[in-house]
């Protein structure tokens, strides 16, 4: 090689454009790959940056999914005169031995026996010896054999998100079937199935045949009382078995035959929204939510035993929202995210090479002064 294609070559500019005029506008110059040294500490400095990125990505992913929640509430301005309720009840009793009865604050009765379904079963099916709701359900309650409300997913969500309970609030509804008895003797009674209700304050509740209200086929042996039971839904408005409420799936036990069981509910009107409403392609489901005390006791003869729930209606409505950012924002604040680690990850990687450098110097001044100092003592 002649002194002067050395010389063209040292002198070459790695940074100067190459290629067409447009080249020129490059806002990334590049480094020839001989003028690149790669190290240790800037691979670790990567495979950390690339791990950050990775998890507050997918944290932001999460985010965007799940959306925003806003609770509201508002005085209620609809009118209704009607509230449905919808119950599954399993009691430790005979179905011919039981009234199911309810008495509003208007003074209406209403025979809800004879608008619900009334299957005689065998307690064994839905409850094992400790008293626990096993029918078709895992270790975790979850529903397996879809003996169930719904076929083809599980009963109920816990806490799931508001659009997840709009969709499953949409599907169409049906009560699940009773476990067949293949000859063995009914002990309990599984009452099931939707009726309607006057919307004011109220009394649902289950006795004994000849007492509470008299009824054909005459006084009850208290012997024979058992009010044991299993709720497994119990909801106000549209029957929707996807939400989970405070009473599904409780079970209570009667160690006396005169036992009473007291629920006193407190129902809010509610509302789950997919985007505001009113807003193009928001999705909503109205339904009531409920809290609920208990009083359990065991009472004397001369008070009638049975399962009571007492309900009362608050003249509130609260709004459940779920928004969500459009899939444009949601890339922008991704990037932002992924860019601000690689910022971050870029200027403490160069102060760590610059003080690894500083401390470099030192030690090598230290370590040479050292070594002056011990050869003068030799002297």
């Amino acid at each position: 090689m002649n002194g002067h294609d050395e010389k063209r070559r040292f002198d070459e500019d790695p940074f100067a454009p190459k290629g067409n005029i447009v080249s020129a506008f490059d806002a990334f110059p590049k480094s020839k790959p001989q003028y690149v040294t790669y190290t240790a500490s800037g691979g670790k400095w990567t495979v950390a940056m690339a791990i950050v990125s990775a998890i507050l990505f997918w944290a932001e992913l999460a985010r965007w999914w799940r959306g925003e929640e806003q609770h509201t509430f508002a005085v209620e301005k609809g009118v209704g005169h009607v509230l449905p309720i919808n119950l599954d009840i399993i009691v430790h009793m005979r179905c011919e031995d039981l009234h199911v009865n309810v008495q509003d604050s208007s003074g209406d009765r209403i025979l809800a026996a004879e608008r619900l379904t009334r299957d005689p079963t065998l307690w064994a099916h839905w409850a094992d010896g400790k008293g626990v709701h096993r029918l078709g359900r895992d270790a975790q309650g979850r529903l397996v054999t879809g003996e169930g409300y719904t076929a083809g997913h599980d009963e109920g969500f816990g806490e799931e998100h508001i659009h997840d309970i709009v969709a499953l609030g949409l599907q169409k509804a049906r009560w699940g079937k009773t476990p067949r008895l293949w000859g063995a003797t009914p002990d309990s009674c599984r009452i099931y199935g939707s009726l309607e209700l006057n919307k004011v304050q109220g009394d649902f509740h289950i006795t004994a045949r000849g007492h509470g209200y008299m009824g054909g086929g005459g006084h009850l042996d208290h012997d024979a009382f058992n009010f044991s039971h299993i709720i497994s839904e119990l909801s106000f408005g549209p029957f929707l078995p996807s939400l989970v409420n405070p009473l599904d799936r409780t079970v209570n036990m009667a160690p006396t035959h005169f036992h009473r069981f007291q629920y006193f509910l407190s129902i809010v009107p509610t509302t789950y929204s997919v985007g505001h409403p009113g807003e193009r392609g928001s999705v909503s489901i109205f339904t009531n939510q409920y809290a609920v005390t208990e009083q359990t006791r065991e009472v004397p003869e001369t008070v009638v035993p049975g399962v009571f729930v007492k309900y009362d209606i608050e003249p509130i409505l609260l709004n459940i929202v779920e928004t969500r950012d459009s899939l444009f924002l949601f890339v922008i604040k991704a990037i932002n995210v992924v860019s601000g680690v690689l910022v971050a990850g870029h200027w403490g990687y160069r102060l760590s090479d610059w003080a690894r450098e500083v401390l470099g110097r030192r030690r090598q001044r230290s370590e040479g002064m050292l070594g002056v100092k011990a050869h003068d003592d030799d002297e």
